[in-house]
This record gives C-alpha cells, structure tokens and sequence, in this order.
C-alpha cells in the first residue's frame, strides 16, 4: 500500500512536465527556440505601436538600426531566451480566443534571421498571471501565416516574465557608455563651477604624460599635487556610463534644460585634440524629506541631469559615478583614502 501511494505521489509531482514535453503537441508548432545563437546575424524586434530595432551582429559587435552600439548584458539576456525558451503549456482551447485578440493589438514580433535567410518569427504577448511565463505564438515561416495555437512560453529554472528581454525601442540598446579614456590618451581635464560660491573650485589638468602633470586653479595658479591623488582621479574617466537616456523623452523638460545654467561644466580633450564637453544641471527633489537625516532638499541628492555628445543627447546620472569628477583643488593635495 506505501508503494502504491508513493507511486501516486510521484505521479503528481511529475505532471507539469509532461504537460511542457507533450509529444502530442505538434512540434513545428512549438519549436520557438533557436539553438545555435551563433549563426544568428540579424534579429528584427518591432511592437504595435511602430517601433523597431534591427540588431545586427557585426566585426564589432551588435549594433542598433546602423546607429548604436548595443549594451552587451541586453544582447546575452536576449539570447539566452532565443536558445532557452521552452514551451511550458498549450493555452486552452476555451481561452484561446481571448487570448489571440489581446496579443493581435500588443504582440511584440521578433525574427530570427541567420545571414538572410529567415529561420524563426514569432510574437511575444502578456505575461501570465503567475509571473512565470508569457503568452507566444509561431509564425509558419514556410507559408507566411501564423499558427493557430498560442502557448504559455518560460525559460525552465527561470521566474519571470520573458517581454523584457526583447526590446522594441532602439534607444533601450544603446551602450549606456559616456567615455572610456586612460590616461594615457588624455591630454587635458578642466572643471569649471559656474555658480560665483563654487567657482574659486575650478581647476584644470594638463598631462604631459601618465607620470607628469600640471595642475591649475581658477586663476590660472600651478599647484602642488600628490601623485597618488592625481592617478587616481584620472582613473574615473574610464568606463564610465549613465544611468537613463532621456533624449527626446520630455522636450519640454529638455527646452527648460537648455534655457537654464549647468552648475558644472567638464571639458576633456585627448591627445588627438578631441574635446568632449559635459554639462551637468540640478535635478528637482520630488520626495518631501530625506527619511534618514529629516532633511528637505531643494535638488536631488542622488541624481542629476548630464547634457553631453555635443549637446545632441540628455541623460539621468548618478552622483555616486559622476561626483568623482566634481571636487575642488584640495583633493589633489593628499593620498585617496580607500
């Protein structure tokens, strides 16, 4: 009788995967991963409302649209669900319907392309109501039509919706880098305040090479240095990125922006005579007090806006990545405390 009932147990346990591995489910109507994400050149993602990203892979990697380079964690997250997806349940022939008339007015397409030939097309609909999974449907790439039946489509091991990870909006590719210069490409660093309290803080570095250096005041004054300061704030000008893009998301708060003082201003010109220029304005505190220190701010503490690409792009950044950029003088005169 123990026997018995352990079997039975063991047969309920075992029930959810063979409803994901039923091999009554038609297989080409199923088939939505793609295996080998190394012949993959091209992926086209578009949603309902006209937006489009066409990811191709290059010499130099992905780009966006012939424009931008794209963010490496964003195109490892994308394939890993192109070669993971699984399928976890047919949808029911009941809800079926509803199911199809939400995905026909909000279903990403996603194609799969390997050199030109087009290998996979499907779309990518809600999530399900567990957070495990979303709603997909198969394209039949031989005759151009989709089939009938939507699956409940997840990446096994993984909770979560999977939308996420296909991405429609070409700017949500983009690299998030803002400069990448060692030092040795550096030829000059000026910081200038612009507000009349702060601007005594100004200074500018010019390097002669990675081991000498000249450092100037507001006035133009040389300064003494300590070696171990300067090294190491020139090292906060590698790998450095934004947190948001916010280019053309808000051209009224863009337009207000661009009609009001930077507080700072940052110029950087590498050895090819290059100048990068970054301008940086306060952002509005919208909380009402600081829960820590019952402090009210009149800026955000955290963020600030970055105007930078010749005055092309807009960005929200951290202070915790772009302060370091922001000090005065005294920080060059003693050793960097880790």
């Amino acid at each position: 009788m123990l026997r018995v009932l352990c079997r039975f147990v063991a047969g309920l346990f075992l029930l959810p995967i063979i409803s994901c591995t039923d091999k009554r489910l038609p297989e080409h109507e199923r088939d939505f991963a793609f295996k080998d994400t190394s012949a993959i050149t091209q992926i086209r993602i578009t949603d309902k409302n006209g937006a489009c990203s066409n990811l191709q892979r290059t010499a130099k990697g992905w780009i966006v649209n012939n424009l931008y380079t794209c963010r490496s964690e964003a195109i490892l997250n994308l394939m890993e669900v192109i070669k993971r997806i699984d399928v976890k349940s047919p949808v029911s022939s009941e809800t079926a319907p509803t199911i199809l008339k939400s995905m026909s007015t909000s279903a990403l397409k996603v194609e799969l392309l390997c050199a030109s030939k087009t290998v996979r097309v499907f779309y990518v609909g809600f999530e399900t109501e567990d957070g495990e999974g979303n709603y997909m449907l198969l394209e039949n790439t031989a005759k151009g039509s989709n089939f009938e039946k939507p699956f409940i489509c997840f990446i096994p091991g993984f909770k979560g919706y999977l939308r996420p990870r296909y991405i429609a909006d070409p700017q949500e590719w983009r690299d998030r880098l803002v400069i990448n210069y060692s030092p040795e490409i550096l030829k000059s660093i000026k910081v200038q305040y612009t507000d009349a309290v702060s601007a005594d803080s100004s200074f500018d570095i010019e390097l002669h090479s990675t081991t000498q250096f000249t450092l100037r005041n507001a006035k133009g004054k040389s300064l003494a240095y300590n070696n171990e300061a300067m090294r190491q704030y020139l090292k906060y000008f590698m790998n450095i990125n934004y947190e948001r893009l916010i280019t053309s998301k808000n051209i009224k708060r863009e337009d207000s922006l661009k009609h009001s003082k930077p507080f700072v201003e940052v110029r950087v010109t590498d050895k090819a005579q290059q100048c990068k220029t970054f301008l940086f304005y306060r952002a509005p505190f919208t909380g009402k007090v600081n829960p820590e220190m019952g402090i009210q701010y009149t800026y955000d503490p955290d963020r600030c806006y970055l105007n930078f690409e010749d005055g092309k792009e807009w960005a929200i950044v951290q202070y915790f990545v772009f302060g370091k950029w922001m000090v005065s003088p005294l920080y060059f005169l003693h050793p960097v405390q880790n």
